[in-house]
């Protein structure tokens, strides 16, 4: 849908809202069953239009976008009632006779922001959530990922009650447009710049946001590594989507030794995953547009190349890249990378690493590797970051049952599994009292009295109490 035909439908949403349609489990129930559908019936459409927007691997596409949305209906279909359950809380003295509880109730009309990253799935895993909550929905896919928006456009419509939901296409001025609606809730997931102007937009109506941003995620390695266990899952997390993720390591620590030892084992791995001439290999990706490719190119003349460096605008390949002698100042380390390109930095010890790493703002994903359990857990308890991995790479976004989302620039607000539902919930709190036994209030009212004062004040302490009032 087109941003002139905008204002009508989004007056049909809310009408939709209001009368309650999206309120029922049943409802919620079967427009998942349509995502499940969806992402079912054409999977192999999918395919090919991350393969044409990105050069995404079948492997790739499968592992990052499609089994992982899929995963999350599946989940939210099991849960969803449980989800939606009442959740009772516990009572003081003075409201045992009350019933307490926080009730789950949707927001109302949700905007959600995909960029053209992994468009499947940051589209998807979202929309269950806000779909689960019972919420009417307005999809603003990425218009620099073409074949899939076209599909997401087209095609994903189908599968949904179009009353409850819609998708709005358009570049950065329609999204501008967009956003000068209130909307009772916006999920945006981009870069901080874009993010900025969402929230500040945002601002104006008071509605509740949450950003799923970036920022360079640092990555630490020990000199007690074994250097190709390291390249290995270093080299396939930094080089996954041609680097294009938010979660990808952004920079290595290591010492003047370790380096010495990672370079070589890199290059190892880089071969072993991608051939002689990565270039032609049908697992690496390609830069999503001229205008990324034409930055990262810029960024491959910081420090000095030691594994990879080549380019080629016209199929927007950038080789699997390592840097090394590259000086804080340089623009590779001023900005989110973004590309397959990874930059080694040198430090004298363990302090200066997490020295480094805390100057700088606090990003979504840090990973340590070491041999040392309690190297791993020195840097998770002196840094902060959105998610930490030890020994590894993103494997912590494959879990629904931990939150997912930053901290500081690098995000606000939490999402997968239960936490995208909780997300896109309004957690109202609720007591119903009975409307008599008035004799039990005398305590409250005037004229206050200092026993009644004490008397009040135990009553209302915080306890785990069982007792009943007879």
């Amino acid at each position: 849908m087109r941003m002139d035909s905008f204002e009508d439908k989004l007056q049909q949403l809310r009408e939709a809202f209001k009368e309650g349609r999206t309120r029922s489990a049943e409802f919620r129930a079967a427009q998942l069953q349509g995502l499940s559908h969806f992402l079912r019936d054409n999977k192999q459409q999918l395919q090919e239009a991350l393969a044409q927007d990105l050069h995404k691997s079948a492997f790739e596409a499968e592992v990052s976008e499609i089994a992982i949305s899929q995963a999350e209906v599946d989940l939210a279909l099991r849960n969803l009632r449980s989800w939606m359950k009442d959740e009772k809380v516990s009572k003081n003295l003075a409201t045992q006779l009350d019933s307490a509880f926080i009730r789950k109730e949707p927001f109302g009309l949700v905007l959600i922001i995909v960029p053209w990253n992994y468009p499947i799935n940051l589209t998807l895993v979202p929309l269950v959530g806000a779909i689960a909550a019972g919420n009417c929905v307005v999809l603003k896919p990425s218009e620099t990922s073409k074949a899939t928006e076209k599909i997401l456009a087209e095609v994903l419509p189908r599968y949904l009650d179009q009353s409850c939901f819609t998708v709005v296409l358009g570049g950065p001025q329609e999204t501008g447009q967009l956003l000068e609606h209130k909307f009772d809730y916006i999920f945006f997931t981009g870069n901080a710049y874009v993010g900025k102007i969402v929230m500040a937009a945002a601002a104006k109506h008071l509605t509740p946001i949450t950003l799923e941003l970036g920022g360079k995620n640092p990555c630490y390695v020990d000199d007690n590594c074994d250097p190709q266990i390291v390249a290995n899952r270093v080299a396939w997390f930094r080089y996954f989507n041609a680097g294009q993720t938010c979660v990808a390591p952004d920079y290595v620590l290591c010492s003047q030794e370790m380096q010495e030892r990672l370079v070589p084992a890199l290059q190892n791995a880089i071969t072993r995953f991608y051939g002689d001439n990565p270039q032609t290999s049908p697992n690496l990706g390609r830069i999503i547009n001229q205008k990324h490719f034409k930055r990262l190119q810029g960024l491959l003349g910081c420090g000095r190349v030691a594994i990879g460096g080549q380019s080629d605008e016209g199929e927007r390949y950038i080789a699997p890249t390592v840097l090394v002698d590259v000086q804080e100042t340089e623009p590779v380390m001023q900005e989110e990378i973004f590309g397959p390109i990874l930059p080694l930095v040198t430090v004298r010890s363990l302090d200066e690493a997490i020295e480094f790493m805390n100057r700088r703002e606090k990003p979504l994903a840090l990973y340590a590797f070491s041999k040392r359990s309690q190297v791993v857990k020195q840097v998770l308890a002196r840094t902060s970051s959105g998610g930490f991995c030890g020994n590894d790479g993103f494997m912590h976004m494959t879990l629904s049952s931990l939150p997912f989302g930053g901290v500081g620039t690098s995000g606000m607000g939490r999402y997968h599994g239960k936490f995208s539902f909780d997300t896109f919930s309004n957690h109202r709190a609720c007591l119903l009292r009975s409307p008599g036994m008035e004799k039990i209030n005398d305590l409250r009212y005037p004229p206050y009295s200092s026993r009644n004062l004490r008397v009040l004040l135990v009553a209302m302490e915080e306890r785990c109490c069982s007792c009943t009032l007879l």
